[in-house]
């Protein structure tokens, strides 16, 4: 098993949840508020008065078979969308009860 730890611009949480159910990921956990600043390029996401938006958060867990194929969805959802800010980190999971 993996988790998939996503963050993106928080206007896009739609698009990414849809994303999610297409490619069979059933379970999730989403931060709806979570603030940022990217290490390559973009705006900052800080919920402030210079920098107002904000971004989301989602881990989900999925067999390690799924990862190629949603990160392949996430790619290039990126890709289609430069401003998004979307950046998704793989982890193994040891165990899970």
């Amino acid at each position: 098993m993996k988790s998939i730890f996503i963050t993106f611009d928080q206007a896009h949480r739609e698009r990414i949840l849809e994303m999610l159910e297409r490619n069979n990921c059933r379970g999730f956990t989403a931060w709806e508020q979570v603030t940022g600043r990217g290490s390559v390029s973009g705006e900052p996401h800080y919920g402030s008065h210079a920098w107002p938006s904000l971004a989301s958060a989602i881990i989900t867990i999925v067999p390690d078979k799924s990862v190629g194929k949603v990160l392949d969805a996430l790619k290039k959802f990126d890709q289609e969308r430069p401003k998004l800010g979307l950046r998704a980190f793989v982890w193994n999971i040891e165990d899970c009860i």
